[in-house]
């Protein structure tokens, strides 16, 4: 089944879509457009039926898959990212990214930075397909989009992992992230109480402010991550970290955890009763023992041994007490049994069945509205066999 089909749509008016089949016009749309069409609670809805169809074999992805060059200048490498994912009669998207990457100290905690061209610009850009004629559909700014849908996989996970009653986030982190994520847990718990930790104190005060006056939901900051973790029902982790954030013994019994950014450290994985992992990418076919785990997969210039000392990136990371989302919905799998249960929740390697489910609603609805700059779907086209 494909998760978004034109034959439940209707053709859209207007010269900035002639419908799916036969357009004439692809459309660029910028983070200000997306803002305007994509709500949070239609992507988690979005993800979900993706999810799914992927584990019923009615769409594809692959892992994250990163190129790293030298730049030449010290503590500095180039990195493009990709990921794509399509269903059958539905959409086919890519991602992608062009980053200058580096650590720094940030407050005394180590963090991995980026930029495009100059800090504080960046690119990120997804593009979109019909998978029945190949048409391209539209060209999206990824940052709006990428925070959405961020914030809504770790809602699918609370969603179905956390208590019925949790109403109070640990928040650590104040960025984008914490805030696209405060919002998705907020409509699937009746949050009214958040604890926020970053270590700058004006960001996390921001951060307080800001929440309360958008979400009408208490918000404090916090001086100490414990601080933030203290009496909360769901810890967030959303920070740029590099080494873990949440410790063992800051988690009460009946937390349900989620990290996007730093993560928990050994201890805190100990005390983890069950896990939720949304999905696997499926293995290539006729190859299965590619069917890795890992999250990403890294290919770097100057590797030498083609990367084999290199740490690997996560895969499975609470083995042997996880469940997957297709399991938990259609079969006999259980996740949390008792509300003592500290649960966690992860994505898995399926990011790229994310990108083509929620550009795929967010080009209807901005095509409908007559949203975008229209590009005439001719110049991606050639008359050369490629």
């Amino acid at each position: 089944m494909g998760v978004f089909s034109i034959r439940d749509v209707a053709p859209a008016t207007g010269t900035a879509g002639l419908g799916r089949r036969g357009a004439i016009l692809t459309l660029f749309l910028n983070n200000a457009d997306i803002r305007q069409v994509l709500d949070v609670g239609q992507a988690i809805d979005a993800l979900e039926q993706a999810y799914i169809a992927l584990a019923a074999g009615d769409g594809v992805c692959r892992p994250r898959i990163d190129i790293e060059i030298p730049t030449g200048s010290e503590g500095k490498t180039y990195r493009w990212g990709t990921m794509e994912g399509g269903s059958a009669g539905g959409y086919f998207a890519i991602r992608m990214k062009s980053d200058i990457i580096y650590e720094t100290d940030y407050s005394g905690v180590r963090t991995i930075e980026k930029y495009c061209v100059a800090p504080g610009t960046f690119c990120g850009l997804i593009f979109l397909f019909d998978t029945r004629d190949g048409a391209p559909l539209a060209l999206l700014n990824d940052g709006h989009l990428q925070h959405i849908r961020v914030g809504a996989d770790s809602a699918i996970g609370v969603k179905h992992m956390a208590r019925g009653d949790a109403r109070v986030i640990g928040m650590l982190g104040s960025g984008g992230m914490a805030r696209s994520h405060a919002e998705a847990f907020a409509r699937v718990r009746p949050i009214a109480r958040i604890q926020v930790y970053s270590p700058t104190p004006e960001h996390r005060n921001a951060y307080a402010q800001e929440m309360r006056e958008t979400l009408g939901i208490e918000t404090v900051a916090v001086d100490t991550p414990q601080a933030a973790c203290a009496g909360a029902d769901i810890v967030a982790g959303c920070t740029d970290a590099k080494q873990p954030v949440l410790h063992g013994d800051w988690l009460e019994p009946g937390t349900h955890v989620t990290c996007i950014g730093g993560r928990p450290d050994e201890s805190a994985f100990a005390r983890i009763d069950v896990a939720l992992r949304l999905g696997d990418a499926p293995a290539p076919r006729g190859l299965p023992e590619f069917g890795l785990d890992d999250e990403y997969l890294t290919y770097a210039v100057g590797s030498g041994d083609g990367g084999r000392r290199a740490k690997r990136a996560h895969g499975t990371q609470a083995e042997g007490r996880t469940v997957r989302l297709a399991e938990l919905v259609s079969g006999p799998a259980r996740g949390r049994t008792s509300p003592d249960q500290i649960t966690f929740s992860e994505r898995g390697n399926i990011q790229g069945a994310q990108f083509h489910a929620v550009a795929g609603k967010v080009y209807e609805m901005a095509a409908a509205r007559g949203l975008g700059r229209e590009i005439p779907t001719s110049w991606f086209l050639q008359d050369i066999r490629n």
